[in-house]
């Protein structure tokens, strides 16, 4: 935990994979600025050369107007731009030798810009998010050609997406969720006429999709006690009570497929998603509050491998985990108050 770098950037910035597992892109006033985090791996032969650099904010960016989501699906990274509906397309491999340009990559623009998300399939396929300023609806699903093989009206106020086993996707709705498999969308409704999902994590391996769960439609700042789980295989969806409230960086999958959720109990909550049952504990912060805005620093969970990563604004600290054991297995005290928090492997 020592620190190797430290960079200014303007305004609010957020941190997003760049899907090579060396570089981080940062959103950024009106565009996806490139971080090198400067470990990586090259493959070579029947093995990989692993390197080491100095840690760099690059100058290279793309320009978006209010960037967004970017997802990391099926060896592609997309970007979307929320304010002008452009959205780019890049294998992320053209990233990991650190490039001197940006790969240009495929590039459209979406009829009506909205808070949305994309995701390219390996055959060339796109899901996206429908939506303008006002409200969202649905998805649709074009193929490598631009044309529309299936959509679906049923999601009002869509928002987040989540990859599970065979390429599953799923995406949230404020009464319930999106299951696309293939062309085929299918929706899962919530058990409350208002039940919204709108954060979700998933896991390459897992059937299951991990999700917040929201049932109050006129709270301010709803704080909630269960979460969801979908199964993907039959479109079905269950609700666990948690102990404590979280927030929606508190979601996140262990190595095998766990369903791990870091509750304002200061609990790192470990849930078996077959059972649904909560299988461990493990106290990692104090107790602590949603703040009303949200962009405002919280204890955040991000995993990585076997390693949960749990940071502490209030004694800005970082937190290290073994999701096995459930061991805090070292802890570093930080510059900074810490806010968003994410990584490479390197």
């Amino acid at each position: 935990l020592t620190l190797l770098g430290e960079f200014p950037v303007e305004g609010y910035a957020r941190l997003n994979p760049a899907g090579d597992e060396r570089h981080l892109f940062v959103t950024e006033g009106d565009g996806f600025r490139l971080l090198d985090l400067g470990g990586y791996s090259l493959p070579h032969g029947d093995h990989d050369h692993h390197h080491a650099t100095t840690p760099t904010l690059t100058d290279l960016r793309y320009p978006a107007k209010h960037p967004g989501h970017v997802v990391v699906h099926d060896g592609r990274t997309v970007l979307y731009g929320d304010g002008d509906g452009r959205v780019r397309s890049i294998d992320p491999e053209d990233l990991r030798d650190g490039p001197t340009a940006l790969p240009k990559g495929r590039t459209w623009t979406e009829r009506s810009p909205h808070h949305g998300v994309a995701v390219e399939r390996e055959d060339g396929s796109v899901i996206t998010t429908v939506g303008d300023e006002e409200s969202r609806s649905g998805v649709t699903i074009r193929d490598a050609k631009g044309r529309t093989v299936a959509s679906s009206d049923e999601c009002p106020g869509v928002h987040g997406e989540a990859a599970a086993q065979d390429g599953v996707v799923v995406l949230g709705c404020e009464d319930g969720l999106l299951v696309v498999d293939g062309d085929e969308i299918t929706k899962v409704d919530s058990p409350d006429d208002y039940g919204r999902i709108g954060n979700q994590a998933g896991h390459d391996e897992s059937p299951f999709v991990l999700g917040d769960y929201k049932s109050d439609p006129d709270a301010e700042l709803e704080r909630p006690t269960r979460v969801s789980i979908t199964d993907t295989r039959d479109a079905s969806l269950r609700l666990v009570d948690l102990p404590a409230s979280y927030s929606f960086r508190s979601l996140g999958r262990g190595p095998q497929g766990e369903a791990l959720v870091l509750g304002t109990d200061g609990q790192l909550h470990v849930i078996d998603p077959e059972s649904g049952e909560i299988t461990r504990s493990t106290p990692v912060v104090d107790a602590w509050e949603e703040p009303t805005e949200w962009q405002q620093a919280r204890p955040t969970l991000h995993v990585q491998d076997e390693t949960a990563y749990v940071t502490d604004p209030s004694t800005k600290t970082l937190h290290m985990v073994d999701i096995a054991s459930g061991e805090v297995i070292r802890s570093g005290v930080l510059p900074v108050v810490p806010d968003e928090v994410d990584g490479t492997r390197g």
